[in-house]
């Protein structure tokens, strides 16, 4: 088997496992409301009538959120263990996380800072 068919079934094989994901989110309900997406999508100027890619966009949107919640919490883990021990009786008895907007924005610089270490890894071949 030479190169080029073994390129056109892994091509084949990827377009195939494509379209059963798109298939698959007609099946599925997004967190975030299809109108929602629809409207912001609008706004930067992009309308497609395929509810598939609404739905994808929404579904990386929401990704996105959880990504930057989870690491939102963990910043306030950090932050909140970090009390001075004559805190830590009062830290004790009240166990409750207090996210504040430091916690936010670090958490916003960590996950940009992940999704462009992935770009240029994705997209830097293109540079080239």
């Amino acid at each position: 088997m030479n190169p080029n068919q073994q390129t056109s079934e892994v091509r084949h094989e990827d377009d195939a496992a494509l379209s059963e994901f798109l298939a698959s989110l007609m099946d599925y309900t997004p967190t975030i409301p299809d109108e929602l997406v629809e409207h912001y999508l609008a706004r930067s100027g992009f309308q497609c009538p395929d509810v598939r890619l609404i739905r994808l966009v929404a579904v990386a949107t929401q990704k996105f959120v959880s990504d930057v919640a989870t690491e939102a919490l963990q910043q306030c883990k950090a932050r909140q263990s970090t009390v001075v021990k004559d805190k830590r009786d009062k830290q004790q008895k009240d166990k409750r996380l207090v996210l504040t907007m430091e916690d936010l924005s670090k958490a916003l610089g960590e996950v940009s800072r992940e999704i462009n270490g992935f770009s240029l890894l994705v997209f830097g071949s293109w540079l080239y």
